[in-house]
């Protein structure tokens, strides 16, 4: 028969785990106060870009893989529902939901093209692909990209890891927000924190301040 732990026995393992968490907690936060003085700018002139597209009739389409597809999902529901204050729902589409297309593209042709071949049924001039991988370098969102410059349709790539092949692909009326760190699950907090802050500044922009 097993034998109790003695006390003090059990809380051992949870303290060095507590400072485990502790240690992930103080490595966001410094990496969120370094970042901000690298993407603040780059962030301001992707949420001008997007809220102009809205302005003008266009809108933004998202895509990433795993993780980063759920990022496209949460900032296109932020914009369609709303994020912090009441407005009009803005037009925004993640192209990592239809399962019919994307597996059906991927049997018929290749994974690499389930967001491109979306693109181009769907996307229009004056649009905005938001492009999303932390590596920078995943072949399905960099083939959408292609597919955006074919288009005229502008990007805004928010990567990790210094960018990959997803900086290679950017033109000059392009936006990178490139997270300076290696880190995918940190690289990825991140990524969360600029998409709100990209809501916040489209509804700024569209909306002025809130009342």
């Amino acid at each position: 028969m097993a034998q109790k732990p003695r006390a003090g026995e059990a809380a051992a393992p949870e303290a060095s785990l507590a400072r485990r968490v502790a240690q992930q907690f103080a490595e966001s936060a410094n990496l969120k106060a370094a970042a901000a003085l690298a993407l603040a700018a780059p962030v301001a002139r992707a949420a001008a870009l997007m809220a102009d597209s809205l302005a003008a009739g266009g809108k933004i389409l998202a895509c990433g893989n795993g993780g980063s597809a759920a990022d496209a999902q949460h900032f296109a529901a932020e914009l369609v529902n709303r994020f912090e204050r009441e407005r009009p729902p803005l037009a925004a589409l993640a192209l990592t939901t239809d399962s019919s297309a994307l597996t059906s593209i991927a049997n018929d042709y290749s994974y690499p093209q389930v967001f491109a071949k979306q693109l181009r049924a769907l996307g229009r001039r004056g649009d905005v692909l938001l492009a999303i991988s932390t590596s920078g370098s995943s072949q399905s969102v960099v083939e959408a990209m292609r597919a955006a410059r074919e288009l005229g349709i502008a990007i805004v790539a928010l990567t990790g890891r210094g960018g990959g092949a997803m900086a290679a692909a950017l033109a000059a009326c392009d936006v990178h927000v490139c997270v300076p760190h290696q880190r995918t699950a940190r690289i990825q907090e991140v990524h969360l924190l600029v998409l709100h802050c990209l809501c916040d500044g489209i509804d700024h922009r569209l909306f002025g301040d809130e009342r």
